[in-house]
């Protein structure tokens, strides 16, 4: 599953402050549903914090990965904000969050969720690539090192 294939550029955003979780998930709501025709940003939030309700997406270590499921979707869509300042996100390791990868996948799409999930998880748990896109100061620099981790990735 190559995660650069579900991102758009537009959807790859730098953002220098957000405030609080809530807006976060809306900022990401609106990320989302701008490339899709099926889905409106507040279901979109609605899906993302349905999920937060089950249990902090955030990993630790400075990493949030928000994901949902929604009816009339035909294929995952994600997005990622690097902030500039942290953000609380209930973190299993009680640190703010700064990188942000949301992923929103099909209803019924129980395997491709999982592996979508799991390669986000690889990305973020390689400190080198986390390194490298807390450094970029552009929205065409984080797409970059994300390209560049899926190349190294796939090579290996």
């Amino acid at each position: 599953m190559n995660i650069t294939d579900l991102l758009s550029p537009e959807r790859v955003v730098t953002h220098d402050e957000i405030g609080s979780k809530n807006r976060l998930l809306e900022q990401l709501g609106e990320l989302l549903a701008s490339s899709s025709p099926v889905v409106s940003q507040h279901e979109v939030f609605e899906a993302l914090l349905n999920r937060e309700k089950l249990g902090s997406t955030g990993l630790g270590k400075g990493v949030a990965i928000p994901h949902g499921r929604m009816a009339g979707l035909e294929q995952p869509l994600c997005a990622f904000i690097k902030l500039g300042t942290t953000v609380d996100f209930d973190a299993s390791d009680g640190r703010p969050v700064d990188l942000v990868f949301a992923l929103l996948v099909p209803e019924d799409s129980t395997e491709e969720h999982l592996q979508v999930l799991s390669t986000i998880a690889e990305i973020f748990s390689n400190t080198a690539i986390c390194a490298a896109l807390r450094a970029c100061a552009t929205d065409d620099c984080l797409l970059q090192e994300l390209h560049q981790w899926e190349s190294h990735r796939i090579s290996a």
